[in-house]
């Protein structure tokens, strides 16, 4: 073997190594890059230059078709376009959510969803397409800035290829979850969003109802304010490690009285007070459940029934909130009574008018009002909604039971038109799905404007332009 083969060889086997994001061979990264490219290992510059690239999955993508000469097609940009859409009309959903959906391939659509997050919280977004494990998703995570319905703050995005993503914030908000099949790709899929706390509940078998003072509430007669959350147990109950971490203090004050401070593998002080007594020592490794010490009342709390004084402190910030970071969301999913076999199919009002929602609830804001045979197509159901699209693009949620399956005809019209796949006035040549032959007639599934929606005896699904 050549000595360029052999650095090649040796190239190929310690480039596995840099894939963890906490190995210390990622540092030679940039060795990689340089002795790739003057050893002619093409291969291992190109993966090289990938490790380097921190442009999130999705742009990436979008780079790649420009670079391709096909960013400019009408598939591509609609497809960015869809993504687009969909950050700014996310629906306000609350945790636990799950959609059930068909994504019609060859229609650039994305799903998003739209949470209020306190500090503390983790978002947990995860799709799943059953059947298909080779169709590249695109996870991305924003944070919504003030009040414009267009200011976006990109926060995460998962690798590509990941179908889950978990995320964070740094602040109270609202935060927006985005998922996007690449180009034409696309088939039945289930979507589900989570809220979690980041810490576990630092009293054994304790829940937040035990919680009897919270942040900020007036100490000795509005001195000072209340540094944490007060957990009352039973005297002698553990106290647990809420995350796992390295103990970096064990002593007693007059205020805490028995202490323990944990450095968490998040970046936070977490602080114990008023223990009974104190297992562990300083410079301990613990991992999530190891017990700490024993609920108490010592410092200043002899004259306080047992509990636990429970602090979160962050570097340059000083103590935060600890609550959400130890809350557990209540709430469960609703059940699934939406139709699914109409998952992907169009459907119209099976009244005289049906109700457009933001959000899959009755309390949820109107969006407006549809007519008789205004045609829908169902994206995906949750409870006892749809989440639709209209034919202009719009997606909301309607009522299950105020829809009807737009398979049986309402009307005929003869044949001579031409059916579009778009409701469009100018159209390309692309557009024509068909040319109905006169002395053949098209069924009229529902209408849209100056646009019908038909169905012709061969099949063929689409628009015509109404006379």
């Amino acid at each position: 073997m050549t000595g360029d083969g052999r650095n090649c060889a040796f190239l190929t086997s310690v480039l596995p190594e840099t894939m963890d994001s906490s190995s210390p061979f990622r540092r030679l990264i940039p060795l990689l890059l340089l002795l790739g490219a003057s050893g002619g290992c093409d291969n291992i510059r190109r993966a090289a230059e990938g490790l380097l690239d921190h442009r999130p999955a999705r742009q990436r993508y979008v780079d790649a078709l420009s670079n391709a000469g096909l960013g400019t097609t009408a598939l591509a940009v609609d497809w960015v376009a869809a993504g687009d859409r969909a950050l700014r009309e996310a629906p306000l959903v609350t945790s636990p959510h799950e959609e059930q959906g068909y994504l019609t391939p060859g229609e650039p659509v994305a799903i998003a969803l739209r949470i209020r997050v306190r500090r503390g919280q983790e978002i947990t977004l995860e799709m799943d397409l059953p059947g298909d494990s080779t169709t590249t998703l695109f996870l991305d995570a924003w944070a919504s800035e003030g009040d414009s319905a267009r200011a976006f703050n990109h926060l995460f995005s998962a690798d590509s290829g990941e179908r889950l993503i978990r995320v964070t914030p740094r602040h109270d908000g609202e935060v927006i979850v985005r998922a996007q099949p690449e180009l034409l790709r696309g088939g039945r899929f289930r979507v589900s969003l989570r809220l979690a706390p980041t810490l576990a509940f630092p009293v054994r078998q304790g829940t937040e109802r035990d919680i009897g003072s919270g942040f900020g509430a007036p100490r000795d007669a509005g001195a000072r304010s209340h540094h944490g959350i007060d957990i009352f147990a039973k005297r002698g109950t553990p106290v647990i490690a809420a995350a796992a971490g390295v103990v970096n203090r064990v002593n007693e004050t007059n205020i805490g009285g028995k202490v323990v401070w944990l450095r968490d593998v998040f970046g936070n002080s977490l602080y114990y007070a008023h223990l009974d007594s104190q297992a562990v020592s300083s410079g301990m490794q613990v991992n999530v459940g190891d017990t700490l010490g024993f609920v108490g009342n010592t410092g200043n709390a002899r004259t306080t029934p047992p509990h636990l004084h429970f602090g979160v402190y962050r570097r340059g910030e000083g103590p935060v909130d600890p609550y959400w970071y130890v809350y557990r969301p209540r709430g469960s999913l609703p059940r699934l009574v939406a139709d699914t076999s109409l998952l992907g199919r169009w459907i119209r009002p099976a009244g005289v008018r049906a109700t457009l929602l933001a959000a899959p609830s009755a309390r949820s804001d109107t969006v407006g009002l549809l007519g008789r045979h205004s045609p829908m197509r169902v994206v995906s159901a949750a409870g006892e909604y749809y989440r639709v699209r209209m034919p202009d693009g719009v997606t909301a949620y309607v009522s299950a039971r105020s829809t009807e399956s737009a398979d049986r005809a309402i009307a005929t019209i003869p044949g001579g038109e031409t059916i579009l796949a778009r409701p469009t006035v100018t159209h390309s040549p692309s557009d024509v799905v068909a040319i109905v032959e006169e002395g053949e007639s098209v069924g009229v599934l529902g209408r849209f404007g100056e646009f019908a929606l038909v169905r012709s005896s061969r099949g063929l699904s689409g628009w015509i332009i109404q006379q």
